[in-house]
């Protein structure tokens, strides 16, 4: 099993509100990512699923049956830290058997435990070291280990790579997908980092000041965001976001800023005034000539496979393209561009509704 859900959960701290009156279902053997700004709320979610703070207000629910009040112990759910808190003093054995040794199962039984999980997540060789002698990616396997071998219902992992450097971040992320896929179980998992939300997710709730702006799969919420929010939160590099007006002209809608003018064919916008434009730099189209935009590469940065151009489109800021890697395009050399006009976002002046295919 392993179905959670939220009703009207809420968690004060004093006069600050961490959590407001969540609701939400996590089904069975889904890998759901809380993601967003750090003091978003997504911990305190997590903790109060798990019995580690107690709700202000409202109800937590796992396979139907209300735990509200019962303490973590008795909720049958694993819980892996950003601290690994791993005992120094025992060996990896030692840390992962250390649940089963507080529920008096006999030696054998451990041993056997023990060395089917190690085997799981690769740590084999490792049983005889004390955690001192292990990487970083070790040590976060040897956490892992020793939350599986309590066998919990769900899984709740509260930003588990976030120590790690960014090849071992990788690293884990594939074999945290490969026990999720293996295993079967419900996954619920803490991050700042919207790469990791998108590359493990089945569903992502994105979190702002307490509430859950949108939840969706990961394509759902890259291109479909509700709001500017979301749709800055998403993509790397970040979506270009154009601070405008909206105006009717000749009959149609048309967004307005320095340096830009483009009629809004696709879609009618049901208000006037100040708005934003966002576009993704994958849909900023440069050419050499013969673009409806003129601007000017300020910048090249190459990545690779992609480079980076930045163009001075004669409004404030710069506007970041996308182009193959190995580009001849040269820093202050003259171009032109489009903007796809099936990947543009209009968003009104306070960042809330998302028009789309302007």
């Amino acid at each position: 099993m392993g179905q959670i859900r939220l009703e009207n959960l809420r968690k004060e701290f004093g006069s600050k509100v961490a959590v407001k009156s969540t609701n939400l279902e996590i089904q069975e053997g889904e890998f759901l990512v809380f993601v967003g700004p750090s003091g978003c709320g997504k911990t305190t979610t997590l903790r109060m699923i798990a019995g580690l703070e107690e709700p202000t207000c409202g109800e937590v629910y796992i396979d139907g049956v209300r735990v509200t009040g019962l303490e973590p112990g008795k909720r049958n759910l694993g819980m892996v830290f950003q601290n690994l808190a791993l005992f120094p003093h025992k060996t990896v054995f030692g840390n992962i058997a250390f649940p089963l040794r507080v529920k008096k199962l006999p030696s054998e039984v451990i041993r056997k435990k023990v060395q089917e999980v190690a085997a799981l997540v690769h740590i084999e060789e490792h049983l005889g070291k004390l955690p001192g002698k292990l990487s970083g990616g070790e040590a976060q396997r040897v956490a892992l280990a020793r939350t599986l071998v309590t066998q919990p219902t769900a899984f709740l992992l509260d930003e588990p790579l976030s120590n790690l450097d960014a090849q071992l971040r990788k690293e884990m992320r594939v074999e945290i997908d490969r026990l999720h896929a293996e295993l079967g179980k419900t996954f619920v998992y803490v991050t700042h980092d919207q790469e990791e939300a998108m590359t493990l997710a089945d569903r992502i709730a994105v979190m702002r000041d307490g509430d859950i702006e949108q939840m969706g799969t990961p394509l759902e919420l890259y291109h479909n965001p509700v709001n500017r929010f979301v749709a800055g939160f998403f993509g790397s590099p970040t979506m270009n976001l154009l601070q405008g007006e909206l105006r009717e002209e000749g009959g149609g809608p048309v967004f307005l800023c320095p340096g830009l003018r483009l009629a809004l064919n696709r879609c009618r916008p049901q208000y006037q005034g100040p708005a934003s434009l966002g576009v993704r730099p994958e849909h900023v189209k440069v050419k050499s000539s013969g673009g409806a935009h003129s601007a000017r590469v300020t910048l090249v940065e190459p990545l690779g496979k992609d480079t980076l151009l930045y163009l001075d489109y004669g409004g404030p800021g710069l506007l970041t393209s996308v182009v193959e890697g190995g580009s001849a395009i040269k820093e202050r050399e003259p171009m032109s561009f489009d903007l796809n006009p099936d990947s543009i976002y209009v968003f009104d002046a306070q960042g809330g509704r998302a028009d789309r295919r302007a």
